[in-house]
């Protein structure tokens, strides 16, 4: 069996995450490069996987200014470093497996699409949730007919308090003109997910939501900027950032969220990171303007109709899922990776308890890496089940929820698609 070599720009948590595949199945892909302008994080990760320090660029563009050194490039930089590196790698050979958003403008994403028709190279996006275990046990029942013909869907994305807190309020993705609009870029996997199960494209759709709670004026008295400032109610508030860093019970999420905002781990460098960075921020005190709650209502082109919840105020992460058919119903929670079916006719009700994979996104970046090596070996006659060209319909209901939540309209996908210049 072939190895894929792979190169992999941005060495932040997501290129980590994904390239971590390399370390566990050593035989079927090995990083031989990588682009990253953190020095500290360039050479950790170099250094993890063994690379050659010829191979360990400052940018993508010293990366691909040469002939391709890989087989694949891995594109996991910030929402709007996307297009450039990912055409370039196009253009170079390469097989390209892209972070989502694919871009941040429609424009972009259709040209992207239009790239995945005309190549004959792998090229992916990452909806990772497409190759979960959960979204796939669901997507065989709903084949098989378990319930019947489909008729509604109802998806609630939980963010969650800390994680919104975390990455969009005083994180990265805060503000949509340095990052995207929430819709695109944390829950552009979830209007994926629907195309997916309802097997068939959005129609129209519409939207509402905002930014309710995260603002100044919900501050509590004498809340300083930040939080170690002698906050008043630091026994009281739920996003007291020493809570979230260093006093979560997830240790797992501890560790993730500690070596997102501090090459330092340890306490004291938390702590330092507390006092001067970003993420000791009072979360209302912060930049921030990305939503904390949107609905989305969807027609497909079938008839199924849908919602679609985004939400930072829950205490669970993860997925629910309810779809109502003709003959019967769905119920599903990611979280706790169950599945409950009930039958119209008998008043039978299965439950279907998958095992936890343990792993992140529920094993769909597993999933994901192993069908994306498996295909650039050449491996299958079939597409990537998130080819690029499929993945530009779920960025289109983005980018037209979006616009419906701002003009308060209905959007017909139809015609946004037709204004979108590719």
């Amino acid at each position: 069996m072939k190895t894929v070599t792979a190169a992999v720009i941005g060495a932040g948590g997501r290129g980590r995450e994904y390239a971590q595949y390399a370390l566990d199945q050593p035989g079927e892909l090995r990083i031989i490069a990588v682009a990253e302008p953190d020095p500290i994080r360039r050479e950790a990760f170099a250094d993890q996987h063994g690379i050659d320090p010829s191979r360990r660029f400052d940018s993508w563009e010293a990366l691909l200014a040469g002939p391709p050194v890989a087989d694949a490039v891995l594109i996991c930089t910030q929402d709007r470093m996307h297009y450039e590196p990912a055409v370039k790698s196009l253009e170079l050979g390469y097989h390209v497996l892209l972070e989502k958003p694919m871009s941040n403008d429609p424009g972009e994403c259709a040209r992207l699409g239009q790239y995945a028709k005309r190549t004959d190279r792998v090229f992916a996006i990452c909806h990772v949730l497409r190759y979960t275990p959960f979204f796939s046990t669901v997507k065989r029942l709903l084949d098989e007919g378990r319930i019947g013909e489909p008729v509604t869907i109802d998806l609630i994305e939980n963010v969650g308090y800390w994680h919104q807190a975390h990455s969009f309020v005083r994180g990265s993705w805060r503000r949509a003109d340095e990052s995207n609009p929430m819709i695109l870029a944390k829950s552009c996997h979830d209007l994926d997910i629907l195309v997916w199960l309802a097997g068939a494209d959005c129609d129209t759709l519409s939207s509402f939501g905002g930014l309710r709670h995260f603002k100044a004026e919900n501050a509590p008295p004498g809340a300083p900027y930040r939080c170690l400032d002698g906050c008043p109610v630091s026994d009281e508030c739920p996003y007291y950032a020493p809570d979230i860093y260093l006093n979560n019970e997830d240790k797992v999420s501890e560790r993730i969220l500690r070596g997102a905002i501090s090459h330092d781990t340890s306490e004291e460098g938390v702590l330092e990171a507390l006092r001067t960075g970003p993420y000791g921020r009072c979360v209302y005190r912060c930049d921030n303007d990305v939503v904390d709650h949107q609905v989305v209502a969807m027609e497909f082109a079938n008839g199924i109709t849908a919602t679609f919840t985004m939400t930072a105020f829950t205490t669970d992460g993860g997925r629910t899922l309810k779809i109502m058919g003709t003959r019967g119903q769905l119920r599903a929670h990611m979280a706790k990776n169950a599945i409950e079916i009930s039958d119209f006719k008998t008043g039978r009700v299965e439950t279907i308890d998958l095992e936890s994979t343990g792993l992140n996104h529920g094993g769909g970046d597993l999933g994901i890496m192993r069908d994306f090596t498996r295909l650039v070996r050449g491996e299958g006659n079939g597409a990537s089940l998130s080819s690029a060209d499929v993945s530009v319909q779920s960025h289109m209901m983005a980018f037209a929820a979006e616009q419906s939540r701002l003009e308060r309209k209905t959007i017909p996908i139809r015609d946004l698609i037709a204004s979108v210049s590719v």
